[in-house]
């Protein structure tokens, strides 16, 4: 892991196309903004192990349930 530290209103750039500013520092909190292309999602942690979970419970139903889940079956 890289560590880096930054004062409020400092970036970090990973790659060409994303940047990462802390925007604001207060107490035991800090506030950052992301610029990244829409075609790269960002996801609090919590919220991105929840789709990965999500995709993998989809991904082991049965094909008849899945088909129906997508709407294909015209009900």
């Amino acid at each position: 892991m890289l560590v880096l530290t930054r004062k409020s209103g400092e970036a970090i750039r990973i790659g060409d196309d994303i940047r990462i500013v802390v925007v604001e520092v207060k107490e035991n909190q800090v506030k950052i903004g992301i610029e990244a292309p829409q075609t790269k999602p960002v996801h609090r942690e919590e919220i991105y192990l929840k789709i990965q979970e999500d995709n993998i419970r989809a991904s082991a139903l049965p094909r008849d349930i899945a088909e129906k889940l997508k709407g294909k079956n015209g009900k």
